[in-house]
């Protein structure tokens, strides 16, 4: 369920194809050029975008119906691209902008004991942070995790329209945060379950997309319906089941749902499904609402 609510994140990059979280003020970095940029002159083997079918009991193998010309994807230790989506892979070098999402200054009490906080950089940090007068604690800003399932039955896609804020009236993908004690896989069952009233069985993963500005990644599974019912729950008022070329790009209700929906669009008619990675960057000057107002920068593809 995606529901209004306070979003503490933070800002994470991709640098020399390892994971590294940046510490920077509550501003963009920057260089002389305007952005940071970081080339990328190889393929990569990521073991944090390793997803092995022998270990995982998420990943099971089913006789779910794909199109006939649309092979799934095969997850072992996966070979990723720097090319950016659209690109023919000849170029160099990727970009990416780093962005800043930390709300440390509206932390203005401590979250253990109640005590007034002070806004200043730890030692040995880089970062301002909200600190603890009374107990010393640091508060430290994580981002949120929406998980969800991209469901195709009859070689259709379920979509759900919002009964709820924010993009009342829109298209989703059953999605929502992640609770505490469920894995993302668990997390994206249950979202379906109650924003569509069905039962699902997960099949694959099939994008991750950060959303830094916001503080938000997304974790999108491939799944089957168990059963071919569905309705909509209490925060849906529609839910159906669009082909291809039916689905309501105009009427989408995040940037998340507009790459997804196009990723896998673009990899049904190539004939191949793959696992995406990519990093959405909303483009300066528009509303953080505008869901086509956003650059897929880093794209990454089995």
């Amino acid at each position: 369920m995606l529901k209004p609510r306070q979003i503490l994140g933070c800002s994470f990059g991709f640098v020399s194809h390892r994971w590294k979280p940046y510490s920077n003020t509550c501003t963009s970095i920057s260089t002389t050029s305007g952005t940071l940029s970081f080339l990328s002159n190889s393929t990569c083997s990521n073991p944090l975008l390793s997803f092995s079918s022998s270990s995982s009991t998420l990943l099971p193998a089913t006789t779910a119906t794909w199109p006939s010309s649309t092979r799934r994807p095969r997850f072992g230790a996966l070979s990723l691209s720097s090319a950016p989506s659209g690109s023919n892979g000849g170029g160099s070098s990727s970009s990416v902008a780093v962005q800043s999402a930390g709300n440390a200054r509206k932390i203005n009490f401590c979250q253990s004991c109640g005590g007034p906080t002070k806004h200043e950089i730890p030692d040995g940090e880089e970062k301002i942070r909200a600190i603890c007068t009374v107990c010393e604690r640091i508060a430290y800003e994580n981002p949120k995790m929406v998980v969800g399932c991209l469901i195709e039955h009859d070689n259709r896609i379920l979509l759900c329209k919002r009964k709820i804020q924010p993009s009342y009236g829109l298209w989703t993908l059953p999605a929502g945060y992640m609770e505490i004690g469920e894995s993302a896989a668990e997390g994206a069952i249950r979202e379906t379950r109650e924003e569509a009233c069905a039962d699902v069985e997960v099949l694959s993963p099939f994008a991750q997309l950060d959303i830094p500005l916001i503080g938000q990644t997304y974790v999108i599974f491939l799944g089957r319906l168990k059963t071919p019912h569905f309705s909509p729950g209490p925060e849906s008022s529609e839910c159906g089941l669009f082909a291809l070329d039916e689905i309501p790009f105009d009427s989408l209700s995040f940037s998340s749902m507009v790459v997804t929906l196009k990723l896998y669009v673009e990899d049904v008619r190539a004939g191949k499904i793959k696992f995406h990675y990519g990093t959405i960057n909303k483009r300066p000057g528009t509303s953080p609402s505008d869901s086509h107002a956003y650059t897929l920068d880093y794209h990454l593809q089995s």
